[in-house]
């Protein structure tokens, strides 16, 4: 019997790898996928297991079709999708770059979406399969300082949500991995704020929440206690306060930022 097969996205740091490790010893082969190639083989060396590594930037226009035909070309079925590519930005959304706010979309939400119908499709003729797709708490809330990105990861939440219903049925699963700020490179944008070290969550216990959320079939998995707490407190408040309470928090921080 074939061993399963994971495709996962953002495969050379952080999270992506701790999902590669984990996917890796529950007996799954793997394909691995982003734009620096060195460190995907770096990672397929060390793991027992078959690694196809795909060196591939998602964000550009043909990056996820050159994935798509890179998995086409072996002849090989995907059991289990990982989304987890994605880049933040933590500049007041008119200061920013135009290129790199459509290349946040691009990756974040685009990539994701047409990864999930092409693969999403294929899973619901076979009848099995299941989706991962990495979100962020910040998809429960405006975030101002992070509108973007913010934005970017409620899409991802709302579609994971929508997606899980409309795939009641097939045999096909989607979760929405959620979490807080993680000690990967990401965490760089928060490196000047004294309380994030502490504050930071340690990938492998993230990578590992979101296999038990995406084995079990749940739809949404919000890593850590005081991250669910923030969630479900967020949930009864009304609009305006959130936001306001996040702008106020964004203003503060730019003025510390201001006194270093």
């Amino acid at each position: 019997m074939p061993r399963p097969v994971a495709l996962i996205t953002g495969a050379s740091a952080g999270i992506g790898v701790e999902l590669a490790r984990i996917f890796a010893a529950h007996g799954y082969d793997l394909i691995l996928a982003a734009r620096r190639e060195d460190r995907l083989q770096a990672l397929a060396a060390e793991l027992d297991t078959t690694v196809l590594c795909v060196p591939v930037d998602l964000a550009k226009a043909k990056g996820p079709q050159k994935l798509m035909d890179a998995v086409a070309e072996h002849k090989i079925r995907i059991d289990v999708l990982v989304n987890n590519a994605g880049v933040i930005s933590t500049e007041l959304m008119l200061e920013a770059k135009g290129y790199a706010l459509t290349n946040l979309v691009n990756l974040n939400c685009r990539s994701l979406m047409e990864l999930t119908h092409h693969f999403g499709r294929k899973m619901v003729d076979r009848g099995y399969g299941r989706i991962l797709n990495v979100a962020s708490v910040a998809s429960f809330q405006p975030v101002p300082g992070m509108a973007v990105y913010a934005a970017s990861k409620a899409f991802v939440l709302s579609l994971t949500e929508s997606l899980s219903e409309e795939l009641r049925g097939t045999g096909v699963t989607v979760t929405a991995l959620c979490p807080g700020p993680t000690r990967t490179e990401m965490a760089d944008a928060f490196a000047d704020l004294e309380m994030a070290e502490w504050f930071l969550a340690d990938p492998k216990s993230v990578a590992r929440e979101g296999f038990d959320a995406l084995r079990s079939g749940q739809v949404i998995r919000v890593p850590g206690l005081a991250n669910q707490a923030m969630v479900n407190w967020a949930n009864y408040q009304p609009r305006w306060l959130l936001r306001t309470l996040g702008g106020l928090a964004s203003r503060s921080a730019a003025l510390f930022r201001q006194r270093e």
